[in-house]
């Protein structure tokens, strides 16, 4: 089927002569499975659907380089306003595993956090997850285009009293659940539906010993794949780099040689320019510039516990590619975008500090080169098919001056329209059209009543649900 979205009033096109986006006025999209065979005017080819562009914004799908869509959503009235004071306000330690859903949960909440980024005009999302039965077809079925990252390590963090932080770590354990990722890396290399690809993923810097981590670098060259790792996320994680080897995070990753085109950090927050952590280097952010790693930067789970990039813009003017994740609910991309450009400009105590059109690009340009692809995140004749179809007559559009603006700063996902990927229409009239958001949001709220039953046996002082979550209200 060829489609043809017919005078669209804006279009975000790409200039490939500037490796830029750009708006573009009354101009025509033209694509198939296959394809963007035409942006502009001019097309003479047949046409087998008419789309009537007028009242929309034609833009690339979103890359979303960074999602844990098998736990999150769970935490939704959990984790939004926890953290251990006493570990630097991390989240990590104390609440990371206590809420989690059960494999019966799981494929609701796929199905939810799916169904919001699709909404939100996702189409490339990278897909962190500990794999569960029934994952890559779900993932098929779903309509994204998705690179599974199957998460493992050689172990746990966990704390026995709300201030220290010890590790279990394996080698056994970490070689056999590599393998295992391995193995559902190589299925989703090899699936039919053509939309899944794979991601190396050694879960966190401080969970994987130095020999995974070299088996990991070996195993994404081998296969000619992406590599992340969670890096430089919490202050703990730099003391305790730092008791084990004398080095920052970016340091470590560099002897072992991990840095590269080919890898991305997830958060790279706390690196060793950060005024919190007082340290005497800064060559960090020049060492991702010179071997062209990426960061995967997701401002709203730690802009919850006071904490951000420091900052988004200086990032950015040193050279380095950030692409942008959602690693909390709501998996919204317009609002992570609306609060990535807002947290850069307070931690940099200045409105300059970066600007709508830089954030949109590292959303799509920067993550399609996170993903170490030049079809995804433009459209441009010869990309992927994955596009947006924004109403441009939503009231929260308008005025319609300068569209980016008034979609990431107002509007979101409110006005998204219709969402196409690989030429097959997965959102329309703002509904997911692959996947059942109602009942999904059923399921997940019964997943978490049963998280929420073991939730107090799993924590190392024994809370209640209310204590380690207080309500925003007393309930009498």
């Amino acid at each position: 089927m060829t489609i043809r979205i017919s005078r669209a009033e804006i279009v975000i096109a790409y200039d490939a002569d500037a490796d830029d986006q750009v708006y573009r006025r009354d101009a025509d999209v033209v694509f198939d499975e296959t394809g963007i065979l035409h942006v502009g005017e001019g097309w003479s080819g047949p046409v087998t659907r008419e789309i009537d562009g007028r009242g929309f914004m034609v833009m690339p799908g979103l890359v979303d380089v960074h999602s844990h869509p098998s736990s999150e959503p769970g935490n939704k009235g959990m984790t939004d306003e926890v953290g251990t004071p006493k570990l630097y306000n991390s989240s990590l330690y104390e609440f990371l595993w206590l809420f989690r859903a059960d494999a019966e949960g799981i494929p609701h909440l796929n199905h939810v956090a799916w169904s919001e980024l699709l909404m939100s005009g996702v189409t490339t999302l990278v897909d962190l997850s500990f794999p569960s039965p029934g994952w890559l077809d779900r993932a098929a079925a779903s309509g994204l285009r998705m690179v599974m990252a199957p998460m493992y390590r050689n172990g746990r963090w966990f704390t026995r009293n709300g201030y220290t932080v010890e590790y279990e770590l394996d080698d056994a354990a970490g070689a056999k659940a590599m393998d295992e990722a391995l193995t559902v890396i190589d299925a989703a290399l090899a699936h039919e539906s053509g939309r899944l690809s794979g991601m190396v993923c050694p879960a966190q810097i401080d969970t994987c010993t130095d020999e995974l981590l070299r088996a990991s670098i070996h195993a994404a060259r081998e296969r000619g794949i992406p590599i992340q790792t969670h890096a430089g996320q919490a202050i703990v994680e730099f003391h305790e780099m730092v008791r084990r080897t004398g080095m920052s995070a970016v340091q470590w990753l560099d002897s072992l040689g991990f840095l590269g085109p080919n890898a991305s950090i997830a958060h790279a927050i706390f690196l060793d320019h950060h005024p919190w952590l007082r340290w005497p280097t800064r060559t960090d952010i020049q060492r991702l510039v010179e071997t062209g790693t990426s960061v995967a930067h997701c401002p709203t789970v730690f802009g919850r516990r006071g904490v951000t990039l420091r900052d988004l813009g200086s990032y950015l003017a040193a050279g380095v590619n950030v692409g942008i994740g959602t690693d909390t609910f709501p998996h919204n991309m317009l609002e992570e975008l609306r609060h990535a450009g807002m947290f850069a400009r307070i931690t940099a105590e200045s409105h300059a500090a970066v600007t709508t059109g830089q954030v949109f690009r590292a959303a799509t340009l920067g993550g399609a080169k996170l993903l170490g692809r030049s079809d995804i995140g433009r459209l441009a004749k010869g990309a992927q098919a994955d596009l947006v179809m924004v109403d441009l007559t939503h009231p929260m559009m308008r005025p319609t001056r300068d569209p980016l603006k008034s979609l990431i700063n107002a509007a979101a996902d409110r006005a998204v329209a219709h969402v196409f990927v690989a030429g097959r229409q997965v959102v329309a009239d703002g509904k997911v059209l692959t996947m059942d958001y109602q009942a999904a949001s059923a399921g997940l709220e019964e997943a978490q009543r049963r998280a929420l039953a073991k939730a107090s046996s799993l924590d190392w002082a024994g809370r209640s649900v209310d204590e380690l979550a207080p309500p925003s209200l007393r309930w009498t």
